[in-house]
C-alpha cells in the first residue's frame, strides 16, 4: 500500500499581519491531531537556503538587481524543496511554511514589477507540478500592518520599502486569491486575534476532513 502524501500549507501576507502568532496556532492545532508536522520558512529552511536568506534581507548600500533577487529566491527554494519539503510530503508529513512562491509573485511580481510569466517559468522549472494544498493569506490594511512591523527591533531590506510597494504586494496577493479560490483563503488579519484564529480553524477543519 502506497504512503499517502502529506498536506502542504503556506502562510502569506504583507508586513505586520501576525504570521508568527498564527503559525504557532496552526502548529498546535495540527500536532494535537498526532500528525507529523514540519514547520519551515522561506527564504530559508536549510543551512544553504538560510545563507541565501541573509543575502536577500540584509540592508545594504548597493542596490540589488531585481532579476538577481528573483533568482536568489528560487535558488533557495530549490534547495528547500529538495532537501526538506518534498521528503516530508513523500513520507506523509504535513508541511507548514511561512511564505512560499506566492510571496515571489507578490513581492517580486507585484512589488518590483517583474513580469509574472518570468516567475511562472521559474516556478515550473523549480517546482514541477508541486503547489501548496492550501494557502492562507492574512490580509490587513497596509498602513496598519507597517505600524505593527515598525515596532520590531530592526527592519530588513524589504520592510523598509515605501507604502506604495506594499500596496502593490497586497493587490497581487488578493488578485491571486481571486483567480484560484479553491486553493486560497483570505483571512481578515485586522480582526481580533480570537476572530482571526476562528477563521483559520475553519480552514484547517476543512483541510483535515
Amino acid at each position: 500500500m502506497s504512503q499517502q502524501r502529506g498536506r502542504f500549507i503556506t502562510i502569506e501576507g504583507t508586513e505586520g499581519v501576525g504570521k508568527t502568532t498564527n503559525i504557532e496556532f496552526i502548529r498546535q492545532w495540527i500536532q494535537a491531531r498526532d500528525i507529523e508536522l514540519v514547520q519551515t520558512r522561506e527564504p530559508g529552511g536549510t543551512p544553504f537556503a538560510e545563507d541565501v536568506r541573509e543575502l536577500l534581507l540584509a540592508v545594504r548600500c548597493e542596490a540589488v538587481d531585481e532579476t538577481a533577487e528573483l533568482l536568489l529566491m528560487f535558488a533557495a527554494r530549490a534547495q528547500h524543496l529538495n532537501k526538506v519539503i518534498r521528503p516530508a510530503l513523500d513520507r506523509g508529513a504535513w508541511v507548514l511554511c511561512d511564505r512560499f512562491t506566492d510571496s515571489t509573485y507578490a513581492y517580486q511580481g507585484g512589488g518590483r514589477g517583474i513580469d509574472s510569466s518570468k516567475i511562472a517559468a521559474l516556478e515550473s522549472f523549480v517546482q514541477g507540478d508541486l503547489r501548496p494544498d492550501m494557502t492562507l493569506i492574512l490580509d490587513i490594511d497596509v498602513v496598519v500592518g507597517l505600524e505593527r512591523a515598525s515596532k520590531r527591533a530592526a527592519l530588513d531590506r524589504f520592510e523598509i520599502e515605501k507604502v506604495g510597494f506594499f500596496e502593490r504586494v497586497r493587490a497581487a496577493y488578493l488578485a491571486r486569491a481571486k483567480q484560484s479560490p479553491d486553493r486560497y483563503r483570505v483571512v481578515d488579519a485586522g480582526q481580533s486575534l480570537l476572530s482571526v484564529q476562528g477563521d483559520i480553524k475553519q480552514v484547517l477543519v476543512q483541510l483535515y476532513g
